[in-house]
């Protein structure tokens, strides 16, 4: 059983910057595409960036030139830098990964950003 563990995510002021980490808890764990989606209550969960192994990357336009994402494969690790927060950025946000045709998350972090 592979487990993503999350850590990061606090409470900001809007122009703020957070970092999200995400690790997979087993070794030798093959990955393929890496991610980080958000969800706020009543909303449905929506992709904020994703990485593939090789190192491509696709934002949500609400972060494009704000938030970079990227990778460390040699330690199954995601990274996720946030600057210029905005109140319209909190949420819980997950940590995803795929692994052939297997699917994982993370247990959410919270990311608050007060005006």
């Amino acid at each position: 059983q592979v487990q993503l563990v999350e850590s990061g995510g606090g409470l900001v002021q809007a122009g703020g910057s957070l970092t999200l980490s995400c690790t997979a808890s087993r070794s030798r764990f093959s990955v393929n595409a890496m991610a980080y989606y958000r969800q706020v209550p009543g909303k449905q969960r929506e992709l904020v960036a994703r990485i593939t192994g090789g190192g491509n990357t696709n934002y949500a336009d609400s972060v494009k030139g704000r938030f970079t994402i990227s990778r460390d494969n040699a330690k199954n690790t995601v990274t996720l830098q946030m600057n210029s927060l905005k109140p319209e950025d909190t949420a819980v946000y997950y940590c995803h990964a795929v692994s052939g045709v297997i699917t994982y998350w993370g247990q959410g972090t919270q990311v608050t950003v007060s005006s």
